[in-house]
């Protein structure tokens, strides 16, 4: 009996503990960071980002910030009065909830003149019950995922392991 116990205790703690275990770290812009004159966007496409990554903005503090703004906002590369700027030039903003996302930095004419502004879709975190919003309209879908046959190779090693455990301890 209680060896069905400590079973069912490992398969909880694997089902609510992995996906958080599974967040990904992206540094924006790679080794280039946040700079001027660089392609955000080109950046961006292809990766996918989900509830629980982390993007780190790293920038010379004093010459650069980041703000998130609306999707207005980053249209019009301005940020409205009352957001305050990163300025630490190692920024790191978890993102907690699916959608769409808009970053640029404040400081004039770096945004609308110089391209540093980036638009990402964070989809639910993996395994969440939440579905991940549908694909933007006009957009095209990316052929392969970044991540799936890590994260299916991953969960299929859990269950292995889950029913190994299992089948000895009982």
């Amino acid at each position: 009996m209680a060896s069905s116990n400590i079973f069912f205790i490992i398969a909880i703690v694997t089902v609510f503990a992995i996906p958080s275990s599974l967040a990904t770290e992206f540094v924006v812009g790679d080794e280039k960071g946040w700079s001027l004159d660089f392609d955000y966007q080109a950046w961006a496409a292809g990766k996918e980002f989900r509830v629980g990554d982390k993007l780190v903005f790293r920038y010379t503090p004093g010459v650069h910030n980041v703000v998130r703004v609306s999707g207005v906002e980053f249209q019009r590369c301005e940020a409205v009065n009352n957001t305050d700027p990163l300025t630490t030039g190692n920024d790191v903003i978890t993102l907690l909830t699916p959608g769409r996302k808009w970053y640029i930095c404040s400081v004039p004419r770096h945004c609308a003149a110089r391209n540093m502004k980036l638009n990402i879709t964070v989809l639910s975190e993996v395994g969440s019950p939440f579905a991940a919003p549908g694909p933007i309209p006009g957009s095209q879908t990316p052929s392969s995922s970044t991540r799936g046959s890590a994260v299916f190779s991953f969960y299929g090693w859990i269950a292995f392991m889950v029913s190994f455990v299992g089948v000895l301890l009982v």
